[in-house]
């Protein structure tokens, strides 16, 4: 009865506890290969090169709300990438994503010494990963873009509705161009009693404000193309992006104070070391956990009288191992750049 009723507890706790923490895997939402811009050959140096750079992406802590970029190797193989997530999202949502990109992008386009590619999970998440043979820092790109719209469509005072969807992205575009500003910018307006519209601006914060406002400009001028009847949509460029909807896609603040670009870094034996210790770690504590839980659990499972103190141990020891994996996860986030593609949401 005793360990029927331990079973139970169990599945109820695992079911519980992965419920909520694992989420939908992000999905390629768009890409580019770059295909008049060369190749590389397989297991060369410029691919092995990229594959450790890839690495150091997925391992590396965001200079600044979600934005990365680093290089690996030495030239001519020497390669650069560019990786950006929402300032509003958490670091956990942004290193699954680029986990996502990093690990799928060399797949959609092998041996090109260029990629470019976005990832969405359909709600929250979204991230974009480029690589490159040059330093992209600095470099305002509009080529490629990306149209991402909603196969709903405005049917009613359409002209009004473009106004004011034309008035807030004017707006955010002035909010997120502004000296000492974060190359970023939400905000929302009310339709009508019921439907208010929300959008979202944002630029690589390597930008300078001009830059930044050339290049969100440039994407506005493309939203006739790209989705001047839809309910939501989005325009993305590599440099900068725009998006709206009516349904809120975002958080509303965001932290952290502007920064400065220095040249990316290469040295990446830190970052291998401090990993290689920090999995030893994890591996070692969350075996020791699991072997006292094993050897009370053998020990008292023929006592019927000592279930509720069992019960109640197995839970302090899961929930000493979820508060561990959440250390875990806090310290590898520590340690650690054509015609138009369109797809619909």
């Amino acid at each position: 009865m005793a360990s029927s009723r331990l079973r139970c507890f169990l599945s109820l706790y695992f079911n519980y506890h992965f419920d909520l923490t694992i989420a939908d895997e992000p999905k390629t939402l768009y890409h580019d290969c770059y295909v008049n811009n060369g190749t590389y050959t397989t297991n060369s140096p410029y691919q092995a090169n990229l594959n450790e750079l890839l690495i150091l992406i997925n391992n590396a802590t965001p200079i600044y709300n979600g934005f990365y970029h680093s290089s690996y190797g030495e030239r001519p193989d020497k390669v650069y990438a560019i990786a950006t997530c929402r300032p509003d999202m958490e670091p956990v949502s942004c290193r699954n994503c680029l986990n996502a990109a990093t690990k799928n992008l060399p797949s959609l386009c092998p041996n090109f010494l260029m990629a470019i590619g976005g990832y969405d999970d359909g709600n929250y998440s979204t991230c974009m990963l480029r690589y490159a043979f040059y330093d992209m820092i600095g470099i305002m790109e509009t080529a490629p873009h990306f149209f991402v719209y909603s196969e709903s469509n405005i049917t009613k005072n359409v002209k009004d509705f473009n106004q004011i969807r034309q008035s807030l992205l004017t707006g955010m575009i002035s909010e997120a161009v502004a000296p000492g500003s974060k190359k970023y910018a939400t905000g929302e307006v009310a339709v009508s009693d019921i439907v208010t519209l929300y959008g979202l601006v944002q630029c690589t914060p390597d930008l300078t404000e001009s830059q930044c406002n050339d290049c969100l400009l440039h994407a506005n001028k493309l939203m006739p193309n790209c989705c001047n009847t839809s309910q939501g949509g989005r325009v993305i460029a590599p440099s900068c992006s725009f998006r709206y909807g009516t349904n809120k896609f975002y958080k509303s603040s965001t932290e952290g104070p502007p920064v400065s670009f220095p040249p990316p870094s290469t040295n990446t034996t830190t970052h291998k070391g401090k990993n290689i210790y920090l999995i030893i770690i994890i591996v070692v504590v969350t075996s020791v956990i699991l072997h006292i839980g094993i050897v009370i659990f053998l020990r008292w499972r023929k006592s019927e009288e000592d279930e509720s103190k069992l019960i109640l141990l197995f839970y302090y020891l899961f929930r000493r191992l979820t508060l561990f994996s959440d250390l875990m996860e806090v310290s590898f986030l520590s340690l650690s750049n054509i015609p138009p593609k369109i797809w619909w949401e």
